[in-house]
């Protein structure tokens, strides 16, 4: 009996091919997952791909809604941006779809999983230590990283066994999306100096003429409704994405530090993620405790670097889950998001019932309520440490 292998299958070039590769060269039954983290497609059309490409079952499971309340919005939340740019479009994907592709491996019986990274990406990582988190009895298999071929030759590979996919040599973007973002690499981006083509970009496309306001309720941290109209996060993502996407604001364009040790040029375009992690990132200038928000915005970078580098079954990413979880309970309110022709989205506004801005303590009209004569006393013993020091020692 050939052994069974279960690959996380995008649908795309790369795992497109190694489906038939695995399946002449390594002589074992291909099934192939495909998850929907939100980058939309034509589902049948890839089963039937994946079919064509030599697959012996294809399963496609409908993660959106947990993608977005068990991922994304903790990554929003958390405020993560790796290296303080990058909203980990690709990042948060990889462990829901290791949960689902494990699944998938016991309910077939299989003795392997697969994927289609190749040895130089972030992808092999994430995929690889989340499996050996959840399932380390199972053999993991990276046919890109063996096979030798350059995307050229894989295009060719394709065209070879009638594989239809819609890379060519004319268009040899990699993309990779799903409902937080979309990311686009190879071709002319592998030139750090070229300006990306307007033709690289599909959500950002600027067609808006006219100002809009946007305003976004949260929640205890996370979204809940768009201009008073209650929503899933997930949709909620979509549109705001769709909204300010329309004014061309959004994009990301970054030379980036691998995990393997090398710098690549990325490009994303992330006009809904980039939009509520300011807004959220507002909100809680409003409603967090001093100490907590300089603790959580030292903690932040450090969250997003975990889950960047593939940690996200590990039990440090656990501790600051919980962190972030207890410093989101009071991160309720209104964040206003003006967005103009022109490429801008701003924060124009920001009110929380639980908010920690009080006008009679901050005023310097007739309601100050501050005490003024207070201060003589703080300041003294502030700065009595750095007196003392400055008439003992400093001019020693």
């Amino acid at each position: 009996m050939s052994k069974k292998v279960v690959l996380a299958y995008s649908g795309g070039l790369d795992t497109s091919v190694a489906v038939r590769w695995m399946t002449e060269e390594m002589n074992v039954e291909v099934v192939a997952v495909a998850a929907d983290v939100g980058q939309g497609g034509d589902w049948d059309v890839i089963k039937a791909r994946a079919l064509a490409a030599g697959a012996v079952d294809v399963v496609v499971v409908d993660v959106r809604e947990e993608f977005a309340r068990d991922f994304v919005g903790r990554a929003l939340k958390a405020n993560a941006l790796y290296e303080g740019r990058y909203p980990l479009v690709s990042a948060l994907s990889r462990p829901i779809i290791v949960k689902h592709l494990v699944e998938a491996a016991r309910a077939h019986g299989a003795d392997a999983v697969a994927h289609g990274c190749t040895g130089k990406g972030n992808d092999q990582v994430r995929f690889e230590v989340s499996t050996a988190a959840l399932a380390p009895d199972l053999e993991v298999i990276a046919p890109v990283r063996g096979w030798g071929i350059t995307r050229e030759q894989s295009i060719d590979y394709a065209r070879k066994w009638a594989i239809p996919v819609s890379v060519t040599k004319e268009s040899p973007y990699s993309i990779d999306q799903n409902l937080w973002g979309r990311t686009i690499e190879c071709g002319v981006l592998e030139d750090p100096w070229a300006q990306p083509p307007e033709d690289t970009f599909e959500l950002t496309r600027p067609t808006a003429t006219e100002p809009a306001e946007l305003t976004i309720t949260f929640d205890q941290g996370l979204p809940v409704a768009l201009d008073g109209k209650t929503l899933g996060l997930s949709s909620l993502i979509g549109e705001v994405d769709r909204v300010v996407g329309s004014y061309g604001w959004g994009r990301i364009d970054m030379v980036e530090n691998r995990r393997v040790g090398i710098k690549s040029r990325e490009v994303y375009e992330c006009p809904g993620a980039l939009a509520l992690l300011m807004a959220h990132a507002d909100l809680e200038s409003l409603t967090l405790e001093r100490d907590l928000a300089h603790e959580k915005a030292r903690l932040e970078p450090r969250w997003a670097e975990l889950v960047y580098d593939g940690l996200w079954y590990s039990p440090l990413k656990a501790a600051l889950d919980a962190f972030v979880e207890e410093s989101q309970r009071h991160v309720s309110g209104d964040v206003r998001l003006r967005c103009e022709p022109g490429g801008r989205c701003f924060v124009a506004g920001r009110r929380s019932d639980v908010g920690l801005y009080d006008y009679t303590l901050a005023t310097y009209e007739a309601a100050d309520a501050f005490r003024h004569e207070d201060a003589e006393g703080f300041v003294r013993l502030w700065g009595l440490g750095v007196a003392t020091w400055a008439a003992r020692q400093a001019r020693r």
